[in-house]
């Protein structure tokens, strides 16, 4: 970088940060410009193969709520990472309204912000919305409004887990049009959605034409049972040159299983 082998003009200041250890955690606020309502927390899994192994991805899976972000904490981080925010967006003149999302690490010291996205995350917002029992667009209109502060969300109790099916090869070269079977089996399974990302339909048939193809998600009385519905369900799909990780939640499992 120093020599601009690579990154071009990029590379004239190099920052050096503060090495973060800790898990991270997906907290996203429905925001009105003045207030937020805190959506349930949830976790990403970023490395493409188990046990957090390989490249970075968009996202292999997501499961919600995340045990190290319990629902009596919420209000207390969104006074924490996202109100501020808020605040200092109305006093430049350009108040927020929509989906902040805080990327944060939980370290040893408290949590932390890595970033802030003005978006639902995916594949976060899989399992977030297989919770959702409220009228999302209601809630996006109320925070057109300005009435978030007065808006009821209501969310299942139970857990909601969800695992991306990828093409062999993402998040580097993949090959694209590999026809996915079993998708009415799945979509048979009480509690399970399947979110298309990257495929289309050809000649009545369903191909991959994305890195990441699908993200299967399903609820479940705890994360465990969300974790074994989702797999169970991903079982029905077949695709040539697909892969998915075989651990999404695992880490929040061994969390409620040790606390």
């Amino acid at each position: 970088m120093i020599e601009k082998k690579i990154y071009g003009s990029a590379a004239r200041t190099v920052l050096i940060e503060e090495c973060l250890k800790g898990e991270e955690i997906s907290f996203l606020c429905l925001c009105d410009g003045k207030d937020a309502l805190p959506l349930p927390s949830a976790q990403d899994h970023k490395p493409a193969f188990d046990g957090d192994a390989g490249p970075n991805t968009g996202g292999m899976g997501a499961y919600s709520p995340a045990p190290l972000l319990p629902d009596h904490q919420l209000e207390h981080m969104a006074d924490l990472v996202v109100r501020p925010v808020l605040s200092a967006m109305v006093r430049r003149g350009h108040p927020f309204v929509g989906v902040l999302y805080a990327g944060l690490m939980m370290t040893a010291d408290g949590p932390k912000v890595l970033e802030y996205n003005v978006r639902f995350g995916d594949p976060e917002c899989q399992p977030l919305l297989l919770r959702l029992e409220s009228d999302l667009a209601s809630l996006m209109l109320d925070c057109i409004a300005g009435h978030i502060a007065q808006a009821q969300l209501l969310c299942s109790r139970s857990s909601a887990l969800g695992v991306v099916l990828c093409a062999k090869g993402y998040p580097g070269a993949y090959p694209k049009g590999m026809e996915i079977c079993g998708l009415e089996e799945t979509g048979q399974d009480a509690g399970v959605v399947v979110f298309h990302s990257g495929t289309q339909q050809k000649e009545g048939k369903v191909l991959s034409a994305g890195g990441r193809v699908l993200c299967v998600t399903a609820l479940g009385d705890g994360l465990a049972a969300a974790q074994q519905n989702a797999y169970a369900a991903l079982e029905h799909i077949r695709m040539t040159d697909g892969f998915y990780r075989r651990d999404i939640g695992a880490k929040g499992i061994t969390f409620l299983q040790r606390a």
